[in-house]
């Protein structure tokens, strides 16, 4: 063989060879505010004519108007739960609830400590049960969710739970050794009253500030072992989740919170002072007899905005954290080497529409509520792009199926854990 015909010679290029071509897939959401509504507030009616017994078919029915309108790569999420497991699970809740409360109003302290601590020592497994009951009942094209961690690792991501009880108790022996002697003479009665000097008292003031720090510190870590457990022992056919977030970046987010709603208090004293002044300013230039009517006025409207400017000074606050979280978690976020998620959420217009959302609401005696939602749900869900390796139809597979229990779903919802977020 010549060389000529050597050099014609190409090595033979299999399918292997040519590297998969990345897709984009950017989330949409179809429905709309008003559709909503419609779903919304027959829920609501029907849960007051059943004295609330009509939530977990409420929440069915909620969950299913989102799951459905919910598209990733054109297809729509579904929400497959059966509806007999959750109403057993909320009728649980119910009975649970109400034998805490009879305890609480009847003096039980013995009983209604063994409530607090069976429920601590409860958490971890309500949690995980909620997260295993939404996953499995969670599909997307045939797909089911699975959350597999164990116990052993669910406990030991529940750490700061228990570290936040021993920081309490810490503070409450603290200040008892401190001021327990007060207490007993004050108890004792008598002519000569203990007294309290000024150091104790920034003491008590200082362990109590103490204990604050702590159990911030201990919740944004209780929710970064949360949230990274859930990412990372999650299962989508036969492929693992992947997490890139460390701790700081949640401490970072919180820190920011903090200074946002500083900011919005005094932003909010700033304009009080500015309305105050004007109306002293308009007084001046009244007569007696209209003065005293002015400040009814004043009074009666200066109560009402306090409790809505108390609302909203958090509101910013809330939304800025919620923003910044859902950026870093889907911006770092992926399904093993084949898929991986980018979010172009911006903090400002989600902050902006909260504020709005909170206002339309507030005007509207809470009938712009399920607009709210809806808008805020669509500016998440569609700032979300899909990235995947190659066809979608490489996430495809049967997983095993399994039964779950609704119960952790039911306590989830009372811990005020949303199931749409």
């Amino acid at each position: 063989m010549d060389a000529s015909s050597q050099s014609d010679i190409r090595p033979e290029t299999t399918a292997s060879d040519v590297p998969e071509k990345i897709r984009a897939h950017r989330l949409r959401f179809t429905g709309s505010g008003g559709e909503y509504f419609r779903v919304w507030i027959v829920n609501v009616l029907l849960s007051i004519v059943t004295l609330g017994f009509y939530t977990p078919f409420a929440r069915k029915r909620t969950a299913q108007y989102f799951y459905s309108h919910s598209m990733i790569a054109g297809s729509a999420l579904e929400f497959t739960a059966q509806q007999r497991r959750m109403v057993f699970g909320f009728v649980l809740v119910f009975a649970l609830s109400a034998a805490y409360q009879l305890a609480v109003r009847t003096g039980q302290d013995t009983a209604v400590g063994l409530f607090i601590i069976c429920g601590a020592l409860l958490s971890p497994f309500i949690w995980a049960s909620a997260m295993r009951f939404r996953l499995s009942n969670t599909r997307w094209r045939g797909l089911r969710l699975v959350f597999t961690a164990n116990w052993k690792e669910i406990y030991k991501a529940s750490w700061p739970v228990f570290a936040l009880a021993l920081v309490w108790i810490g503070v409450f022996y603290g200040i008892t050794a401190l001021v327990g002697d007060y207490v007993s003479g004050m108890e004792g009665g008598g002519t000569k009253r203990p007294k309290l000097d000024t150091s104790t008292v920034w003491t008590v003031a200082g362990i109590i500030l103490l204990g604050m720090f702590l159990s911030v510190l201990c919740f944004i870590r209780m929710e970064y072992n949360y949230r990274s457990l859930l990412v990372l022992r999650t299962r989508i056919g036969n492929e693992i989740s992947r997490w890139k977030p460390v701790y700081m970046d949640f401490v970072k987010i919180w820190a920011g919170t903090v200074l946002v709603f500083i900011l919005s208090i005094v932003v909010i004293s700033v304009l009080l002072g500015a309305v105050a002044g004007g109306a002293a300013m308009l007084g001046h230039g009244m007569k007696n007899s209209k003065v005293g009517t002015l400040v009814f006025i004043l009074i009666i409207f200066g109560a009402l905005m306090f409790f809505f400017l108390l609302l909203l000074a958090s509101g910013p606050a809330r939304a800025y954290r919620e923003a910044r979280m859902f950026y870093l978690i889907w911006n770092n976020t992926g399904i093993s080497q084949i898929a991986r998620f980018k979010s172009t959420l911006s903090t400002r217009k989600f902050v902006l529409l909260r504020l709005k959302n909170m206002l339309l609401t507030t005007l509207t005696i809470g009938f712009y509520r399920p607009f709210a939602r809806v808008a805020e749900y669509k500016m998440k869900f569609e700032s979300v792009t899909l990235y995947v390796k190659g066809s979608v139809e490489q996430l495809a597979g049967r997983l095993e199926q399994g039964q779950k229990e609704g119960f952790g779903d039911a306590l989830a919802d009372a811990a005020g854990l949303d199931l749409i977020g």
